[in-house]
Order: C-alpha cells, then structure tokens, then sequence
C-alpha cells in the first residue's frame, strides 16, 4: 500500500488504527517493544487522540523512546505534540506519563540514519511508503531526518523531563 498522505479514510484507515484496538484490548505486548501507542492531546479540540508508531530507537533515559514522524509536519499527531508535549505511551504492558520532545535537526538525521542501518529494509519500506523516494545511504536517511517539515523528523518520548535548553 503505497500512500503519499495519511490514511484518512475506508481501509487503509481502519487498517492503521487496527494496533490502537490491539492496545485497547490489552493486546500490545503482541506487538513488542517495536511500537509504541502514543495518547496525546488534540491542539485544537483539548480530546485525547491516540496513534501507534514505530519505535526507531531508545534515548539515554530508561523508558524513553525515539518515535519518527513518516509525513514530517503534516503528521497530526505531530503537530498536536508540538503544541501539548505533555503525553502518555505505552510500549507492551508498560504505560508512562511523560513529555515527547522533538530532536534537533542534526541528532534527528543521525538517529534516523542509524535506524536505516540497523533495519534497512523496513526503513526502505517505510520510506516508500510515506512517499520517500531515497538512494537508501546513510546520507540520504540523515538528510531525511534532518528536515523537519518535508523529511521524517523523529520525537522523544520519555517520563523523565529534560533540562531547559540553555542550561549548562
């Protein structure tokens, strides 16, 4: 299934949103440590809104993850982030409160790249199928996810807060 956009509707819509029941029924630890069901909240209505993504690697923090935005800023989830980092997930059975904090453009590039070569043919699928057509090197992923807006961006995940960015 090849999209250039988020599934909004009929199948390819009921097929994505199939892990957020999975969650719902207490199902995830079937999906392993590989995805994470995110429950963030809605920018403009204040509802919670839940979506389950793929987990791309672990920050520094225990319990932390690195979750990739595959539509940049289109994504909804993103931007509701941006505008509410305060979130809940949950990977298998463990749920946290916590905060999703976008990377900065050159970490996220990294990460991204270093995802790619970890997995190389899901990233390459994944790509393809959000509409990323890449040569599949290293520079191309972190040129990826170095772009914040058009590329795939990733986001932290993690309970444990962050220290301002001008702090020493």
């Amino acid at each position: 299934m090849r999209t250039t956009g988020p599934a909004r509707r009929g199948l390819s819509r009921a097929l994505v949103r199939a892990p957020i029941l999975a969650y719902r029924c207490g199902l995830g630890v079937l999906l392993g440590d590989r995805f994470v069901l995110l429950t963030h909240v809605g920018r403009t209505t204040g509802r919670p809104r839940h979506v389950v993504l793929e987990v791309v690697g672990r920050g520094e923090a225990p319990g932390s993850y690195l979750v990739a935005s595959g539509y940049g800023g289109r994504a909804q989830w993103l931007r509701n982030v941006l505008a509410h980092p305060e979130v809940s997930y949950q990977v298998g059975r463990r749920r946290r409160d916590g905060w999703a904090y976008p990377l900065p453009s050159p970490e996220s590039g990294r990460r991204l790249a270093d995802y790619a070569q970890r997995h190389p043919r899901t990233a390459a699928a994944l790509m393809a199928m959000v509409g990323h057509d890449i040569d599949g090197s290293p520079a191309a992923y972190e040129r990826l996810g170095a772009d914040a807006e058009h590329g795939v961006p990733l986001v932290l995940l993690s309970d444990t807060p962050l220290p301002p960015a001008d702090a020493p």
